[in-house]
């Protein structure tokens, strides 16, 4: 499947974005310094995870709606990073997003705006039980921050000197979007509004 952006597409991962992927999956890497520091990836483990991703790849093997999609260069297919869905309370249907674009060459661009945004419009659209979805990050990542308050997330919870990062104390923040929320910021969805938009760029 396609969720197709100006800039960018989400789509299925192919073959051809796994060893990119694995080349990401480092503690060394700019983006980890942003994207969780305070959890260390166990490294040991990228080759096992490579391997199930490459099972599920071969077999075409996709959940609907999708746990987690590829983000891609519109242009060139290129593989740039991931959108991802997993449950705070599936008990209670709080479902929150994620998103990482590994190359810090591209961040910045209005990248991150069209695949967080088409991808939460493809979870309210396909998951119509859904009353809301959730967003968490710290307050040492200024760029998640300014992304999801840009999408229409409103800041929920601010838990104080809850992450340490490299020594320092850091918030834990929560941030969150009620679907007529959405819905009224995006009424004919996001694939629409980034259309009209770039009709006026």
């Amino acid at each position: 499947m396609i969720l197709q952006g100006n800039k960018i597409v989400l789509r299925d991962w192919l073959v051809t974005d796994l060893p990119v992927y694995q080349s990401w999956l480092s503690n060394d890497h700019e983006w980890k310094q942003f994207d969780g520091p305070y959890f260390v990836m166990d490294e040991s483990k990228v080759p096992e995870r490579i391997g199930r991703l490459s099972e599920a790849v071969a077999a075409a093997e996709w959940s609907n709606p999708r746990q987690r999609l590829a983000i891609a260069d519109r242009a060139t297919n290129d593989f740039m990073g991931m959108v991802s869905r997993y449950w705070e309370s599936e008990e209670t249907k709080w479902l929150s997003v994620g998103i990482s674009i590994y190359n810090p060459t591209q961040w910045g661009g209005g990248l991150g705006f069209e695949a967080l945004g088409l991808w939460s419009d493809y979870i309210l659209r396909e998951m119509p039980e859904l009353v809301r979805l959730g967003l968490g990050t710290w307050s040492g990542n200024v760029r998640m921050m300014r992304l999801a308050e840009k999408l229409g997330f409103m800041q929920e919870a601010c838990f104080r000197k809850a992450r340490i990062v490299r020594g320092a104390y850091y918030d834990s923040i929560g941030y969150g979007v009620l679907r007529e929320e959405w819905e009224v910021r995006y009424p004919q969805g996001f694939a629409a509004f980034l259309q009209q938009r770039g009709e006026h760029a």
